[in-house]
């Protein structure tokens, strides 16, 4: 990838295609005679997101939401914005939030508050990235792909100042 440097590799393409398709199949399984509505949070989400309803087999729909909680930081500024909302009702629906990582939790806390608000008849989170942090803050996802190091991650949809999104693979950036 010329005019972008590499960040060391976290995750390789091939762990996040296995991790995605067991999650998939989990999916699948946990909600078989339903037809879930899934809610990407842009722009992060949208790759994992994508890979993710091709492995699952169900009639579902999808939204999404763009919620911004970083700016051009690498840490959360403590202020959430709805920069998109749903167009979708989600009153008595199975809803599954689709998150990239949740990091300090200030953002899925707010989006999660926010939609219990709305009545859906039931309401999980299925997180690519859980941070360690978060993990021992006792924040967490109905659906985990990985734990990582409390390290700012790029690539497979993350991004920092708008760059990294493209790789194939989850990679550390180094300040």
């Amino acid at each position: 990838m010329s005019g972008l440097d590499r960040p060391e590799a976290l995750l390789s393409e091939q762990q996040l295609r296995d991790r995605v398709c067991a999650l998939g199949r989990q999916i699948t399984e946990d909600y078989a005679g339903k037809a879930p509505l899934l809610i990407g949070i842009l722009k992060g989400a949208a790759m994992f997101m994508v890979d993710l309803i091709r492995v699952i087999d169900l009639p579902l729909q999808i939204d999404f939401m763009a919620v911004s909680s970083y700016g051009a930081a690498t840490e959360s500024s403590g202020v959430v914005r709805i920069l998109k909302d749903l167009d979708t009702a989600i009153e008595g629906r199975d809803v599954m939030l689709i998150e990239d990582v949740i990091d300090s939790g200030l953002t899925i806390a707010y989006v999660l508050d926010m939609l219990r608000r709305r009545r859906p008849a039931s309401l999980k989170v299925c997180a690519l990235l859980v941070k360690d942090k978060a993990a021992a803050a006792g924040l967490k996802a109905d659906y985990v792909g990985f734990t990582i190091p409390d390290k700012f991650v790029v690539g497979y949809g993350l991004d920092h100042a708008e760059k990294y999104r493209n790789l194939p693979y989850v990679g550390v950036l180094e300040s």
